[in-house]
C-alpha cells in the first residue's frame, strides 16, 4: 500500500513537472504571439487609415473632374447659341481645350490613385506623392492589405486563445493532486491546445503581407 502511495506520489510530482514546464513553453509562445499580432494589428489600422485617406484624395479629384466637365458644358453651350463675339472665340477654344485636358488629366490621376502607380505603364503616371512620380498605393492595393491583415490578425487571435485555454489546463494540472491519470489526461489536452496555437499563429503569419 505504502508503495502504491509513492508510486502515484511520483507520478503526480512528474505530471505537475511536465505542467510546470509546459506552462512556461507556451506563456513564451504566447508572448511572442501577442507581440507579432500587436504589429499586425498595427500595420492593419495603417493600411484602414490609407485606405480612407486615398479614398478622400479620390472623390476630391472627383468632384474637380465634375466640376470641369461642368465648365466645359457651359462652354460649349454658349459657342453653340453664338453668344460669344466673335473676336473672343479664340480665347473660347482654347479654353475649352484646356478644359478637355483637365478633365484628362484628372481621370488620369484616379485611375492612378485607384489601382495604383505599379500596375499601369510609366508613362501613365502623372500623380505625384511628395514630389516623386510612381510611388502611389492604389485604393484597391490598400483593401487587398487591409483584409490581409485583418484575416491575419484574426487567426493569431485564435492561437492566442489556445495558448490560454493550454495554460489554463496546465494550472489546473498542476492544483490537482493525487490523480495521476487525470493529470496526464490534462497534460494530453495541454499540449493538443498548445500544438493548435502555435499551428493558428504560423497560419496566421503566413497570410500576412
Amino acid at each position: 500500500m505504502a508503495k502504491q502511495t509513492v508510486e502515484v506520489s511520483v507520478a503526480s510530482e512528474r505530471a505537475e513537472a511536465y505542467g510546470g514546464v509546459l506552462i512556461a513553453f507556451f506563456a513564451a509562445l504566447m508572448a511572442i504571439s501577442q507581440l507579432v499580432n500587436g504589429e499586425l494589428e498595427e500595420e492593419m489600422m495603417i493600411a484602414h487609415n490609407k485606405l480612407v485617406n486615398y479614398s478622400s484624395w479620390y472623390q476630391s479629384k472627383s468632384i474637380k473632374e465634375s466640376l470641369k466637365e461642368s465648365e466645359l458644358d457651359n462652354l460649349e453651350a454658349l459657342l453653340y447659341t453664338n453668344a460669344i463675339a466673335e473676336e473672343k472665340r479664340d480665347f473660347v477654344y482654347t479654353k475649352i481645350e484646356k478644359t478637355k485636358a483637365k478633365i484628362e488629366k484628372y481621370k488620369a490621376e484616379k485611375h492612378e490613385i485607384l489601382v495604383g502607380s505599379k500596375n499601369i505603364d510609366k508613362k501613365d503616371w502623372v500623380q505625384d506623392l511628395d514630389g516623386q512620380m510612381g510611388v502611389i498605393t492604389g485604393i484597391n492595393e490598400w483593401k487587398v492589405l487591409a483584409r490581409k491583415y485583418d484575416i491575419a490578425t484574426r487567426k493569431f487571435d485564435f492561437g492566442v486563445l489556445f495558448f490560454q485555454i493550454s495554460i489554463v489546463l496546465g494550472a489546473v494540472c498542476i492544483i490537482i493532486y493525487d490523480n495521476p491519470k487525470l493529470q496526464k489526461s490534462l497534460v494530453a489536452l495541454m499540449i493538443i491546445f498548445g500544438v493548435i496555437g502555435v499551428i493558428m499563429s504560423v497560419y496566421g503569419y503566413s497570410l500576412a503581407p
